[in-house]
């Protein structure tokens, strides 16, 4: 992921700022729980921010509806990007916490239109823990997850 370092004094959000209108955006979409604008630092043509309008630092302070609009409007801004850009895959990114990756603690989504040798490389080592380990990895989540209503 490209360096972004957020340069915002303690207490003030960037994007809470840029949804008042307190700072300038090319804004792509907005409604009520939701607003899609260009990144600043295009990674392709085309590169969207869809962030909650809500302050949520991350994906465990969205509410649920919150969380699905983000994806509808990910899902609705990477239709368009298909239409203008014609890009030949796409890639979705929410990182969450700075050990995850986050550099603008205010949720948000990148979609990102992808093109062949783009200069993009989503790399991770590879570890296989085995079956066991696996299913004693599902078992741990499935015991944590709250109960269907």
């Amino acid at each position: 992921m490209p360096a972004f370092v957020d340069t915002s004094p303690p207490g003030v959000c960037i994007f809470c700022k840029l949804v008042a209108g307190e700072i300038p955006s090319a804004k792509v979409y907005e409604d009520d729980l939701v607003v899609a604008f260009m990144d600043l630092g295009q990674v392709t043509p085309g590169h969207v921010l869809v962030a909650s309008k809500r302050h949520a630092q991350d994906l465990f302070e969205l509410t649920p509806q919150e969380c699905a609009r983000v994806m509808q409007v990910s899902q609705m801004i990477a239709t368009a990007q298909q239409q203008v850009f014609a890009p030949s895959g796409l890639t979705l990114l929410q990182a969450n916490g700075h050990d995850g990756g986050q550099t603008v603690f205010h949720f948000h989504m990148h979609v990102v239109p992808r093109h062949a040798d783009d200069g993009i490389h989503l790399t991770w080592p590879r570890k296989e823990p085995g079956a066991q380990a696996l299913l004693d990895y599902a078992q741990r989540i499935q015991a944590a997850l709250p109960a269907a209503s």
